[in-house]
């Protein structure tokens, strides 16, 4: 025997929304994914910055670590924009 329930559910119609980390919007384009990874690569950096500018650390640790903690979050989910003229 099958149940079968009536459900009203009200969506909000949004421009642009956050999904799994990915800012998606109606146009298609990435502008506000890559706006909210940039934003998160400023934020990292933020973090990073007593490690980042510290003398004791040598250069290449330093360059490492801002490839290995702010390049790659600014550039995560980056493979799924589209490319666009």
């Amino acid at each position: 025997m099958a149940l079968f329930y009536s459900v009203t559910v009200i969506l909000e119609l949004v421009d642009k929304f956050c999904y799994l980390g990915d800012m998606l919007s109606v146009e298609g384009d990435a502008n506000a994914a890559v706006e909210a990874r940039i934003r998160v690569g400023w934020s990292k950096f933020r973090q990073l910055v007593p490690l980042l500018t510290n003398k004791d650390i040598s250069l290449i640790r330093r360059g490492k670590l801002y490839s290995s903690c702010v390049q790659i979050s600014m550039l995560h989910g980056s493979e799924t924009w589209p490319v666009r003229k």
